[in-house]
């Protein structure tokens, strides 16, 4: 199953085999993306799915160093770049919208930027800033009604944005605690007005921001990625999380979105996400349904057959391996990945590693 073609609502995909969301910090001007960028993401073409790195609505929420946005003219143009360069290679590609929130420091933010979350918690832990070198979180401000409904609206023009510059759909990243998430979750969102307080209040963002991305652009173009029990920047399980996800998916399912992906990050040393959970909320979502973490060929293979997901999604791998599927049909040896340079710019561990055909 995981070779066989699927359609994903309308878009027809070549395989079930989804290239997973990965920060490659490649976006050196002004975040925007490159022909660099849209070299490495044609040479994986070959994936049912792409789902860019974390792509960043606002200017509120570029965090980290080099990560590339979508909300101008000129982020549009660098897209396009990319999207052509897959689309002529027969593929699909969605882009994964990341708001950063708390996760950001200052220096990484262009001028006027702010940090902004759900509540005024710092994010314990450092991240890289091109200046000042490792420097712990900025400190972000409660977001106002006012700056809601603006991050709202930022998600919305992203969204249009998104299909300007050739994209298939959009993604919205609502785990590894960036900012949708710091509204799901509440050891983080200390709020007491109608965004958090309760499990609806603190479901509340992520579905109005649901809505207006798929006013925008239509319902089966929006995808969405959850990780509860994930504990990624200080989030962390908390009472009544299977309940709030259930909710929240059941109320994304009647939206008719393009897929619900769920990340479990155990095989990395993390609490899982308990099977019975996934189990739930494939079962609330009436639509395509990915998972993603610590899956090998097997391990994918076997959540198809078991009807646990629809399509199953590669990390790691998809870094080392730009033709990850051909070496997993004919049972070929994977490149290790280089992680000294996950992060780093230029074309070394980024666009170098070898093919089967090389």
């Amino acid at each position: 199953m995981l070779f066989d073609a699927f359609h994903l609502r309308k878009t027809p995909l070549a395989n079930r085999v989804v290239m997973s969301p990965l920060t490659r910090s490649r976006a050196v001007d002004n975040n925007t993306p490159n022909t660099l960028m849209a070299t490495y993401y044609a040479q994986r073409a070959t994936a049912g799915l792409i789902i860019t790195e974390g792509t960043s609505p606002s200017p509120n929420g570029l965090g980290y160093a080099r990560i590339p946005g979508l909300f101008n003219d000129a982020h549009v143009q660098g897209w396009k770049l990319v999207t052509d360069a897959v689309h002529a290679k027969g593929g699909k590609i969605v882009v994964q919208l990341m708001h950063t929130g708390r996760v950001a420091h200052r220096a990484n933010l262009p001028a006027g930027a702010e940090v902004l979350s759900a509540s005024a918690d710092v994010c314990p832990g450092e991240m890289w800033t091109d200046t000042q070198g490792s420097q712990p979180h900025t400190a972000p401000r409660a977001m106002t009604g006012a700056e809601i409904q603006a991050v709202i609206g930022e998600y919305a023009t992203a969204a249009r944005l998104a299909i300007e510059a050739g994209f298939d759909g959009i993604e919205l990243h609502a785990a590894n605690g960036y900012l949708l998430e710091q509204f799901l979750n509440a050891n983080i969102n200390r709020r007491t007005d109608g965004y958090g307080k309760t499990a609806e209040g603190r479901n509340r963002l992520v579905l109005e921001v649901a809505r207006a991305a798929a006013k925008e652009i239509g319902a089966d173009r929006v995808g969405i990625r959850l990780s509860p029990h994930g504990v990624v920047n200080s989030a962390g399980a908390f009472d009544g999380v299977d309940e709030q996800y259930l909710a929240l998916v059941k109320s994304l399912s009647a939206l008719g979105l393009m897929y619900v992906h769920v990340l479990d990050h155990s095989a990395m040393g993390t609490p899982p996400v308990p099977a019975q959970l996934k189990t739930d909320l494939r079962a609330a979502f009436d639509g395509p349904f990915i998972l993603a973490g610590g899956l090998g060929k097997a391990s994918a293979q076997q959540a198809l057959t078991e009807g646990r997901a629809d399509l199953t999604a590669f990390g790691r791998a998809f870094i080392a391996n730009p033709d990850l599927v051909e070496r997993m049909r004919k049972g070929a040896p994977l490149n290790a990945p280089s992680p000294a340079t996950f992060y780093t710019p230029g074309a070394e561990g980024y666009t170098d590693y070898p093919t089967l055909a090389a």
